[in-house]
């Protein structure tokens, strides 16, 4: 029974949720059900069909519609007496800034994806608001407490960043199923059914076009009034039969490697599919665009032969191009797409074949391919009470018996459910420590294009960046900025960093802010002409920012509930490792620029314990931490 003191408390409280999924459709009822009386929940996801199996307050007839407005009206059938208001909207647009953070009393986070928690981390420790985190993958869970000064941070501790690839692993020498994967999703089935527009890695050159590359064409083209079974046939034959033995003309490259082998459609099918399959065209009426269905294969955790991979290709992009031919040219690869994941199955279980690989089940290539953790309806249940439970404490500032809470699996230490007292704040933290930060760069070859992209948003995670040296701006963004601004801003950006009005040179200290989330911190520059491309792909080395480290042993393993994921997901990210780009410097003199910096209203939108294990998932509610020292945890000292 809760206490006078908790229930007064329950009911001034103003509350925001961020996340209304697997997650937040559990901490939405729950929160409801323990006397909170007025929440606010934001969520840009519409339903889909494959949340109905675990967020219990959406219906068939709600896909489509926004998830956070649902959920307001279910449970408002059984608590028709409390304020919900749903924002259906990203958390990262400027409405949603430092004033709007500090109208609430605690805010409670069941978010999918690392840059939004980073994001909302940043404003909460702004306004001194504190933030109850959570994750789940399978039977996995966690809760975590972040109170600016009290305890760490959620940036404190590192992150695992999503798993990218070379692509010259991708395209030339795979070795592990997620490799082909990655070449059939992001490579072969973009190249085929996305944007033509887009660049693309994969030979395209066919065999029969002579050597001069400028008479040659584009192989995957679909000729006018070409068969589509023959055409089909022509990209299987060049994919995997000629591409492959282009790859062996480079001897150098197999010298300490197994040879894959070419796969020629011939050697596997026979000549004419649809006199063996029957002409299916008459049934094109039919809205269920299945190959599985097509071809009689009913099991998806059955291991389709060569053979059936080759069919399952096949057909796959004959009902691409006979049924959903106006999408063609505008796809992207979603794993909730049957057409979509049969095809990219069979694409990848061929190459596996060739390269000598294990192959996979559909059900086994939807999980890698989509980043697929199965999801616990009852771990986010459980989950979602822990969430409440913090967040009582927060509201009586009860610091002192705030808990980071463990989700097992396996009973540890006859426990299912594992407290243990939270970290102190890291003291090398960028963001709630302001450490200064090191940058590694070759200030002649790199532009300040390149460090806005790669530094400043994709590793530091700012949205609307100002970059200074000194009292000069080199960088800023917003609609508000005069056009000769937005010009020498634009102009910067395509200069080398050496080359900038304020040049940057070996020991200059870079200040980035971002207004947004009121968030700035200090780089140091430091020259340094080689990096390793394999090893530094991005041309700079950031130091003081730490990623999780990646576990190069990556077996592939199916994913289910309760394991590791943190070594074996695709990414939708591939790294460059063949290609040299060329930088061109400019000489033309763009003045200095010496502003004060806008107000925050002015922007627009547009510890010697061993480290925790990171399972890194892209399932709906993620982010998870697993210590494996509990007993280290559980003596350390209280904040």
């Amino acid at each position: 029974m809760a206490s006078e003191e908790q229930l007064s408390a329950i009911k001034r409280a103003k509350v925001l949720m961020v996340g209304a999924g697997g997650i937040g459709c559990e901490l939405l009822k729950t929160l409801a059900l323990s006397g909170f009386q007025d929440i606010h929940i934001i969520d840009m996801d519409t339903i889909e069909v494959s949340n109905l199996n675990r967020q219990f307050l959406f219906r068939q007839s709600h896909v489509g519609q926004s998830k956070a407005k649902v959920a307001r009206d279910a449970v408002l059938r059984f608590r028709p007496n409390i304020s919900i208001t749903p924002y259906h909207a990203n958390v990262k647009e400027s409405r949603f800034n430092v004033d709007f953070f500090k109208e609430f009393d605690v805010v409670l986070n069941g978010l999918d994806n690392l840059d939004a928690r980073r994001h909302v981390n940043r404003l909460c420790l702004a306004v001194d608001v504190p933030l109850v985190e959570s994750g789940t993958t399978g039977f996995l869970g966690q809760v975590t407490v972040h109170s600016k000064g009290k305890t760490e941070c959620y940036e404190c501790q590192p992150k695992p960043a999503p798993k990218t690839y070379p692509v010259c692993t991708i395209t030339s020498t795979p070795s592990k199923f997620v490799h082909c994967i990655v070449w059939a999703k992001d490579l072969l089935f973009a190249k085929l059914f996305g944007d033509k527009n887009q660049e693309n890695d994969l030979n395209v050159r066919s065999s029969d076009t002579g050597n001069s590359s400028e008479h040659s064409v584009d192989v995957f083209e679909h000729r006018k009034d070409e068969d589509i079974e023959h055409y089909g046939r022509r990209i299987y034959d060049h994919v995997f039969g000629h591409n492959i033995e282009v790859a062996l003309s480079n001897e150098e490259t197999w010298k300490n490697r197994n040879k894959p082998r070419p796969i020629y459609s011939k050697d596997v099918l026979p000549v004419k599919m649809t006199e063996e399959n029957g002409d299916t065209e008459k049934d094109s009426a039919t809205d269920d665009v299945s190959v599985m269905a097509s071809l009689s294969l009913k099991n998806p955790q059955d291991i389709w032969s060569l053979s059936e991979n080759s069919r399952v290709f096949l057909e796959a992009l004959r009902l691409f191009f006979l049924k959903r031919r106006k999408d063609i040219g505008n796809l992207t690869f979603d794993k909730d797409d049957q057409l979509a994941v049969e095809f990219v199955t069979a694409a990848a279980n061929i190459r596996a074949s060739s390269f000598g690989i294990p192959l996979h089940s559909l059900f086994e290539a939807k999980g890698i391919a989509g980043n697929i953790v199965h999801a616990v309806a009852t771990t986010n249940a459980i989950i979602a009470g822990l969430i409440v439970i913090e967040a009582i404490k927060v509201l009586k500032k009860d610091n002192n018996n705030y808990r980071m809470t463990y989700c097992l699996e396996h009973p540890s230490r006859k426990l299912l459910l594992m407290p243990v007292e939270p970290y102190e704040p890291n003291k090398s933290c960028y963001v709630c420590s302001e450490t200064p930060l090191s940058l590694e760069v070759n200030m002649h070859h790199s532009k300040l294009r390149d460090f806005v992209e790669k530094i400043v948003k994709g590793k530091l995670g700012m949205n609307f960046p100002v970059i200074m040296q000194g009292a000069s701006i080199l960088y800023e963004v917003g609609e508000d900025l005069e056009e000769d601004m937005v010009a020498i801003y634009a102009a910067n950006l395509e200069k080398a960093l050496s080359k900038l009005p304020s040049a940057v040179t070996s020991g200059t200290v870079l200040a980035v802010e971002d207004l947004q989330q009121e968030f700035s911190c200090s780089i140091n520059i430091k020259h340094r002409e080689e990096f390793d491309e394999e090893k530094e792909p991005d041309g700079m080395v950031l130091s003081g920012w730490v990623e999780a480290p990646v576990d190069k042993d990556n077996n592939n393993k199916p994913i289910g509930n309760g394991e590791s994921t943190s070594n074996a997901l695709p990414s939708k990210e591939i790294l460059e490792c063949e290609k040299d780009v060329e930088i061109q410097e400019t000489s033309e003199g763009t003045e200095t620029v010496t502003r004060k910096k806008r107000k925050l209203s002015e922007v627009d939108e547009s510890k010697n314990q061993k480290k925790p294990e990171k399972l890194d998932v892209d399932d709906e509610d993620d982010e998870l931490f697993i210590p494996d020292d509990w007993e280290s945890l559980i003596k350390k000292r209280r904040v």
